[in-house]
């Protein structure tokens, strides 16, 4: 794996969020993880991102790649000798680039997989949908923007914030067996533009097997657009032992 931080700017991140019943996100997590809980709920969600100006950092903004991304995730917590951590899993990685699959992986850690991204956007609105060419993803979402944000998770657009910037870092399924990946968003702000959902499709969070009814419902769904960021990959670690913080 390339080391080093990696630059871009965030030209959209729409963060849809579900409420999930703890003891199914726990079946889906590596060991030493458990769900990370809001109001008893397990948060889980869908992360839609188009990153600009890819490149390794201080490198000019002018240059630099773009992708469309797209991640499931779930918040977790652990425990290691320093206390307990927070961040979130990441079980599967899309992007719309040949490059980022077979080249920002070495940067980005995790698996990247190849998927078709249709994406529609304007002042009213934002629809995407995404079908991974494995046929093991497919994610639709059509949200508009809001006065308010509408939440059983969150009172406020500031408390989500908080909550997602204490879950910065993301851990993913590394290509060795066994071990995790991380990396680290340090985003220039954590500001949101409350959206409403006026349709969602998750191959994952619909699949009845995975999630019984009653047992995962949409919350919420935040937008954050025109953002500087930085990439910073996190030691791998193995399964269960501890995950650098």
């Amino acid at each position: 794996m390339i080391t080093g931080d990696i630059d871009s700017v965030i030209e959209r991140r729409l963060l849809v969020n579900y409420r999930v019943d703890p003891a199914y996100v726990s079946a889906l997590l590596p060991s030493g993880f458990r769900p990370q809980l809001v109001h008893g709920h397990a948060v889980g969600g869908v992360c839609f991102i188009r990153m600009s100006r890819i490149r390794p950092a201080r490198m000019p903004g002018t240059a630099g790649m773009t992708s469309e991304n797209v991640a499931h995730r779930f918040a977790v917590e652990w425990e290691d000798a320093e206390g307990t951590h927070s961040g979130v899993y990441v079980p599967r990685r899309e992007t719309s680039s040949r490059v980022a699959a077979r080249i920002v992986r070495h940067v980005f850690p995790g698996a990247y997989n190849l998927a078709r991204f249709d994406v529609r956007e304007s002042a009213a609105g934002i629809w995407i949908d995404v079908r991974s060419r494995d046929g093991k993803v497919s994610v639709c979402a059509e949200a508009t923007p809001v006065a308010a944000l509408s939440s059983e998770l969150f009172p406020t657009v500031d408390d989500a914030m908080a909550f997602f910037r204490r879950g910065a870092l993301g851990l993913s399924p590394s290509a060795v067996q066994g071990c995790l990946d991380g990396v680290r968003l340090d985003a220039a702000r954590w500001t949101a533009t409350p959206m409403v959902i006026a349709r969602m499709r998750s191959r994952l969070f619909d699949n009845p097997a995975a999630f019984p009814a009653g047992t995962c419902a949409l919350d919420s769904a935040l937008l954050m657009a025109n953002i500087d960021a930085r990439w910073t990959a996190e030691p791998r670690s193995g399964r269960g032992s501890r995950v650098a913080a």
